[in-house]
């Protein structure tokens, strides 16, 4: 603890200099690393799952306090195999896993030393998921990063108690001080070394306590010192990404955007609170059927085709898919979430090389689908929705066009180049409804 304070005390020395932040070498090229793996599986999982009825459970039926300690006692995933969860990941072609470290109901699913309200000392499992989860990664070359609740329903000092949780029976006091070296004490935890390289922490729970402020969406009514927070990641892991899941402009510490079940640019779930796109490295996250926690009668799995299309409109808006499931409470994986993420894996397979280590194209998103690049010669066309011409228009397509061709076949295919744009002739091309890929090869 005295060297956490040590730590704290000096960064904000550093803050009180206004110095902004700046990334280290290592953390640029993490960030790089990011933007080529395209491809993350969302782990939501915790003592939630034991009631089976989503991460939210807490909240949404009012349970109080010292009702929801009684859960850790129920909860004894027997049935986990972190080997098998990872192999899951990679069979998908996923070149990372998020796992939820602590959601908004406190509970720890590592051994923290600073609360017994963990996985290893309150309940009869009494086994560190997170190292075996850590090791099994390690092993496999998977990173691993973790999501991190800024809010919290169960700890007495997380006070104001913001938007949400008010029904948890704690008394109407705290010290919000104490409450964030509580939370930055724990990311020490998790940083020390004992998980090994963690790939970046995922934040979530900022938006609790938003002020609300149409002329400052920025705002919140507690002061949640962020920058405090990101510089000791930064300082105990420097290749560690910081992203936030806050709805808002990304703030300065921060290493990557993220966008909530909606692709960048759009806001059909309701939580893009900003439209501001940053040059900063992009994720969207969304769920393999409705939840993101494990829901006993959630049956709404996405279809393969959909996820693809998911995939790859993420991609040609140069974002990774971060895609998510919630395993059941003994530690197993649905078997409907399996299927569909390794018939994803067996597309990748095929025509991993158009998303793998790709950028947004340089044609936005169009009515047929988007575009990728490699490098400033290759061009892929993906083509989501099949053209009711005979020929695919790409507008606006500057660079001298050598060649088009089919990416599955390399079938040559007709195309004309004007000052408007791209026209290419589809004659004889079966389009596949999962995604149709043509390769542009420019000078």
């Amino acid at each position: 603890m005295k060297k956490l304070f040590i730590i704290l005390f000096s960064l904000s020395t550093l803050l009180a200099q206004g110095q902004a932040y700046q990334p280290t070498p290592e953390n640029l090229e993490a960030r790089k690393w990011f933007q080529d793996a395209r491809y993350g599986l969302f782990i939501h999982w915790g003592v939630y799952s034991v009631l089976g009825d989503g991460e939210w459970v807490m909240n949404n039926q009012n349970i109080p306090v010292k009702a929801y300690e009684k859960l850790p006692k129920f909860f004894n995933p027997t049935a986990f195999d972190a080997k098998r969860w990872v192999q899951i990941a990679k069979n998908a072609g996923m070149k990372y896993i998020t796992f939820t470290s602590k959601h908004h109901d406190g509970f720890a699913m590592w051994h923290s030393k600073i609360s017994p309200y963990n996985i290893v000392d309150d309940t009869p499992y009494q086994k560190d998921v997170l190292k075996m989860l850590a090791d099994e990664c390690e092993k496999e070359g998977i990173k691993l990063f973790l999501y991190h609740s800024h809010l919290d329903w169960h700890h007495p000092d997380y006070f104001p108690r913001g938007r949400t949780g008010k029904q948890t029976g704690r008394p109407e006091s705290g010290d919000f001080g104490k409450y964030l070296t509580y939370m930055d004490t724990q990311l020490t935890e998790l940083l020390n070394g004992t998980y090994g390289k963690i790939g970046g922490i995922w934040f979530d729970g900022w938006w609790d306590q938003s002020a609300h402020d149409p002329n400052n969406p920025q705002k919140t009514v507690v002061d949640w010192q962020l920058r405090r927070t990101y510089d000791l990641i930064h300082k105990l892991q420097p290749a560690a990404l910081v992203g936030n899941n806050h709805h808002v402009a990304p703030f300065d510490g921060e290493d990557f955007q993220m966008f909530e079940r909606d692709l960048p640019g759009q806001n059909h779930a309701g939580f893009s609170g900003t439209s501001k796109i940053s040059e900063l490295p992009l994720e969207t996250c969304e769920t393999l059927n409705g939840s993101w926690g494990f829901e006993l009668k959630d049956q709404n799995y996405k279809s393969p085709e959909r996820l693809i299309h998911y995939l790859v409109g993420a991609a040609g808006r140069n974002a990774n898919f971060l895609l998510n499931v919630g395993p059941m409470p003994n530690g197993e994986i649905q078997p409907e979430f399996v299927e569909r993420l390794e018939s994803v894996g067996q597309w990748l397979k095929k025509y991993g090389e158009t998303i793998y280590g790709t950028r947004g194209g340089i044609v936005p998103p169009q009515e047929w689908g988007v575009s990728t690049k490699i490098g400033d010669s290759r061009h892929f066309l993906h083509i989501l929705t099949a053209p009711q011409t005979s020929y695919l228009f790409v507008p606006d397509f500057k660079p001298k066009v050598t060649s088009v061709s089919l990416f599955d076949g390399h079938k040559a295919l007709k195309f004309k180049q004007q000052p408007e744009g791209l026209f290419i002739y589809l004659n004889g091309v079966t389009m596949d409804p999962r995604d149709t890929i043509l390769e542009v090869q420019t000078k």
